[in-house]
């Protein structure tokens, strides 16, 4: 909360009932008659001490007069012993009731309820909170050696603008003000603050003109100048002259604050606000206790360090006397305060447990003891800070682990995960794509994967643009810090690629065009070189010129711990989309709980790309079987490290799924003439619907054999290091039952083939992917032949919609959601209506002819948390999704389980 706010703000939570204060220098017994204050008549001078204060205090031990029994003045703490609330104490006296509930140090003042707010304008009230105010402060005005000022606020019910400012100062008399400047050692701040006073004192209760206060001010030089001005104006202009009795002096501020309250500019604010014109609010009156700079001055702090999370008040301390609008770059640090830190953590640590919420509050230091003026929960706090309280107020007993961990959203947890980029505004933005994998990078241009590679071995960070990726890219976008596409979606080959390897992405960025000959990139009109640097954010899919700066990702400990409580918490599995064992050990760090897809096309990605291709365009049944036997040497070695990296965890492996045209070579790049016409034969006019899946190996009898023996041997010899991972092999792309009993006979004659030939039988489920409609509405006779179904909603969507995954996105999706057809594209979030339904529907006939079987997700939704709860919902077993969003799956899986036993209240169903 800023130094220039008029109140606080209520406190979020009541505190326990409020019991009489006994604490030093508060009365026990208020509102009681005693002898009033001796004053000079309106507009007359009385007698002062050394300091410019009034000679002969009250003696403290009086009891204190009350203008209105009962009601009128109610000091700080006392109001809900009254019954009053904040419509009568305003939000400023609510909140610092609770404050003195809490057994919090708060700056020592008096309420005047809304509704007797006029009374103070009042001699004899004014005087009555004099006196009263001096006892709640143990000191009083004209004490020479501990000096006492007052300050007057107004605050209404709620938080609102438009509040007449605070009017500090209050019982200063000019003959003897520089020798209580001689005590604070800071002149021009008391003049400039009691400046203040005088010029709204003067307006709006002596009825100097406005106009000719503004006109004479404007050539004053300083605040001692602009102060002797307004004098000088109100002893000539005004309805009388400025008293230098305190009371008086209340009695007129309080008059000036409520007619600017009344006045028709804070009427229009007031109904601009749609608040009643009629609105009522509170006077308070606190103590400006007066000390010397050195351990004398107020500030503003928050509990918590925004960039660790941790308990660590942080904030600005000023010198002097509080003032609305400090000089900017005057204030200094917590720890050059007198005590340090250490004088707030207290109260910090209080009010956090209380409000359940990082706060912030505005205080003041007199003695070197804090008090506070003003405490709220921050509006927004950092990230890391929700965090770290949702873990401490856990560990302390103060809420349940359920409730810390529906204090983290899905989304929360992927921000700390991923870099951000630091945005100002200035940003010069070259294109906006489609949101493909998350995180922030800048980097240089790169128009090619070898010149990424070669920059990159160069320590240079790169950006590949590309109008599409292909296999043959993936070793120039690992090297990459960041892919950009102006073709394909989320679900395109780049997306899936960058968000398996951790990198931001943006794909279908309309409107690039690469000119690899030129060695530019066009944006539109604006044109980049290769080697520019450019920065783009794949959360939001902005690409910007220039190198910005980014925020690095590093979330605090107790997000794992979070993580933990969310594990306990959630029902639904979730596993990791991973092809190496590379990916496998990230994921599993992350939490994953095994491997729910293994795409084992994907390691035919860059180098290994001749293997595969070598089999689709053998020239003769014996070049394919020497290709077929180098694949499966290849498969062997990857499959081994995948294992053990997955150890005893569930793994599904996938045999052979990809569209051809991933693997042919492009026109003109086969290895001679045979093979360029072997390659234009095979080319398909739509490859996603073509030559793929279950379809490609019962064509090439020989393909799914070989990988799976190659997988079969792989696991015997991780078994015989006593690693027995669980394993699942799927068939892919299956539309007729036939398709898929075909194929798992090659699986099992592979299995055969493997225990005859090593003595080892293993133990694996065999299943299928449901990614065709089909599929799932043939999933009781599919479920015949398969132990387990994961649905492949990427191509369950393309084929549901008859979208196509990788062209839609960047046109037609974007006008659907613009047109209000769609609020999310459903490659993204799945479509519960449609794709959904097809989903439910095969789970309910796959469990009815095999009641155990299991059931998983292993498309993009399974990151996605309303997709998570929609599948939570169909009594899924698992999610599967890439390694960098199992933490972001694993909380949106708990607060599904959490909905279903809290309501939006947070009660238990």
């Amino acid at each position: 909360m800023s130094v220039t706010d008029r109140e606080a703000d209520p406190l979020a939570q009541p505190g326990p009932p409020v019991a009489p204060s006994t604490t030093p220098g508060t009365p026990g017994t208020l509102g009681t008659s005693g002898p009033p204050r001796t004053s000079a008549a309106p507009g007359t001078a009385g007698t002062h001490g050394p300091l410019g204060l009034p000679d002969a205090p009250r003696d403290l031990g009086t009891a204190v007069p009350s203008a209105t029994p009962g009601r009128t003045l109610v000091p700080y703490g006392q109001g809900r012993i009254r019954g009053l609330d904040a419509d009568e104490l305003g939000a400023h006296g609510a909140a610092m009731d609770r404050l003195v509930a809490l057994g919090l140090p708060v700056v020592p003042g008096l309420t005047v309820p809304a509704g007797a707010a006029a009374s103070l304008c009042e001699t004899d009230t004014a005087e009555a909170a004099v006196a009263l105010v001096e006892q709640l402060a143990g000191r009083r005005i004209g004490d020479t050696a501990r000096p006492l000022l007052l300050r007057l606020s107004a605050s209404a019910p709620t938080d609102i603008a438009g509040l007449p400012p605070d009017l500090a100062c209050l019982g200063i008399a000019p003959a003897r003000a520089d020798d209580l400047c001689a005590v604070i050692g800071r002149a021009d701040a008391l003049y400039e603050v009691w400046a203040a006073t005088v010029r709204m004192i003067a307006e709006y209760a002596l009825d100097v003109p406005g106009a000719v206060l503004d006109d004479a001010l404007l050539d004053t030089s300083g605040p001692r100048e602009r102060l002797e001005t307004l004098l000088s104006l109100v002893a000539e202009h005004g309805s009388g002259p400025f008293p230098d009795d305190p009371a008086q002096q209340l009695a007129l501020a309080a008059r000036a604050l409520l007619a600017r309250w009344d006045s028709p500019r804070a009427r229009r604010s007031r109904r601009s606000q749609r608040l009643p014109a009629e609105l009522a609010v509170a006077l308070h009156v606190q103590a400006l206790r007066i000390g010397p700079a050195d351990h004398s001055g107020y500030g503003t702090a928050v509990s918590r360090d925004p960039e660790t999370g941790r308990l660590a008040p942080q904030g600005s301390f000023f010198r002097g006397v509080r003032r609305s609008a400090p000089p900017p770059h005057t204030g200094e640090p917590l720890d050059r305060l007198a005590g340090g830190t250490a004088l707030l953590e207290h109260s910090l640590l209080t009010l956090e447990r209380h409000l359940r919420a990082p706060v912030s509050v505005d205080f003041e230091v007199r003695d070197d003891e804090i008090s506070l003026l003003a405490a709220s929960a921050q509006l927004r706090p950092p990230l890391r800070a929700s965090v770290c309280l949702a873990a401490d107020l856990a560990r302390d007993g103060a809420i349940g682990r359920e409730e810390a961990v529906r204090r983290i959203t899905p989304a929360q947890v992927q921000e700390l995960l991923h870099p951000q980029l630091r945005l100002t505004g200035g940003e010069e933005l070259l294109v906006k794509g489609l949101p493909a994998s998350p995180g922030a990078a800048t980097g240089a241009v790169v128009l090619s994967s070898e010149r990424a590679l070669e920059l990159a071995a160069d320590g240079t960070r790169v950006v590949l643009v590309a109008a599409e990726t292909t296999p043959a890219d993936v070793p120039g976008m690992l090297a990459s810090s960041a892919v950009l596409t102006g073709s394909g979606g989320i679900a395109s080959h780049a997306a899936v690629v960058a968000r398996g390897a951790g990198k931001p992405a943006v794909c279908g960025a309309e409107g690039l065009r690469v000119d690899l000959a030129a060695g530019t990139v066009r944006f539109g009109e604006r044109v980049v070189g290769e080697g520019d640097p450019i920065s783009l954010d794949g959360r939001t899919g902005a690409v910007y010129a220039g190198t910005l700066s980014v925020s690095m990702a590093g979330p605090p400990p107790e997000l794992a711990t979070l993580l933990e409580w969310a594990d306990d918490t959630r029902r639904l599995g979730v596993r990791v989309n991973a092809d190496t064992a590379a990916e496998v050990e990230t994921a599993l760090a992350l939490g994953a709980e095994g491997v729910g897809l293994c795409r084992t096309e994907h390691q035919f990605l860059g180098e290994r790309l001749p293997l595969i291709r070598r089999v689709l365009l053998a020239a003769d049944p014996t070049a394919r079987d020497e290709a077929l036997s180098a694949l499966e040497r290849a498969q062997h070695e990857d499959f081994t490290a995948l294992l053990a990296a997955v150890g005893n965890r569930p793994v599904t492996v996938r045999l052979l799924d990809a569209p051809l045209h991933e693997f042919l070579p492009s026109p003109g790049q086969a290895l001679d003439a045979a093979e360029e016409q072997r390659a234009d034969a095979l080319r398909e006019a739509n490859p996603m619907l073509g030559l793929r899946g279950v379809r490609l190996a019962l064509l090439h009898e020989r393909l799914y054999p070989a990988q799976a023996e190659a997988l079969f041997t792989a696991w015997a010899d991780v078994a015989a290091t006593g690693i027995r991972p669980e394993l699942e092999v799927m068939i892919p792309l299956v539309s007729l039952p036939e398709e898929l009993a075909a194929a798992a006979a090659y699986v099992r004659g592979a299995a055969d083939a493997v225990a005859a030939r090593t003595g080892v039988e293993v133990p694996y489920r065999l299943g299928t992917m449901i990614e065709t409609p089909r599929a799932a509405l043939l999933a009781g006779e599919l479920a015949e032949h398969a132990e387990f179904f994961s649905f492949g909603t990427n191509d369950l969507t393309q084929l549901t919609y008859g979208f196509s995954r990788d062209d839609v996105e960047r046109q037609v999706l974007a006008d659907y959601q613009e047109r209000g057809f769609l609020t999310a594209s459903p490659f993204a979030r799945l479509d519960p209506h449609g794709v959904g339904a097809l989903i439910a529907l095969a789970v309910e006939r796959a469990r009815e002819v095999r009641p155990g079987i299991k059931l998983g997700v292993c498309g993009e939704h399974g990151g996605d948390p309303e997709s998570i709860a929609f599948c939570d919902g169909l009594g899924l077993d698992y999610v599967s999704c890439s390694a960098h969003r199992v933490p972001v799956a694993r909380m949106a899986a708990a607060h599904s389980s959490l909905r279903e036993r809290y309501d939006d209240s947070g009660s238990a169903r």
